[in-house]
């Protein structure tokens, strides 16, 4: 379970840093900062599935808190949704740490 939580993290965190090399390289060719939201990004690769997910909220029983939210988190940049659950699932699958200490005799 561990493996594939840090595999997946692994590629989530690797997706978000290849679209913070995008929006840097757009933002140095601008000469401004251009950061490309989750819209943009889910309209570029497939519009089709954006309209699906928002008819799917809309059929839900808490319609409005649903579309709110999926708003806001169109709203933020990709790098961001993506980077954050990636490193949250890296660090859900690392190995828990076992500290141990030593009296200074041990040492």
């Amino acid at each position: 379970m561990r493996l594939i939580l840090r595999f997946a993290g692994t590629w989530l965190i690797a997706l978000a840093l290849v679209l913070l090399v995008i929006d840097g390289t757009k933002s140095l060719g601008a000469n401004a900062l251009m950061l490309t939201s989750l819209a943009d990004l889910w309209t570029q690769l497939h519009p089709d599935s954006l309209v699906g997910v928002q008819a799917f909220f809309d059929s839900r029983f808490f319609e409005d808190l649903l579309d709110a939210t999926l708003a806001t988190l169109l709203g933020y940049p990709a790098f961001a949704v993506i980077g954050v659950p990636g490193i949250i699932l890296a660090l859900l699958g690392r190995k828990p740490r076992r500290e141990r200490f030593l009296r200074q005799d041990q040492i």
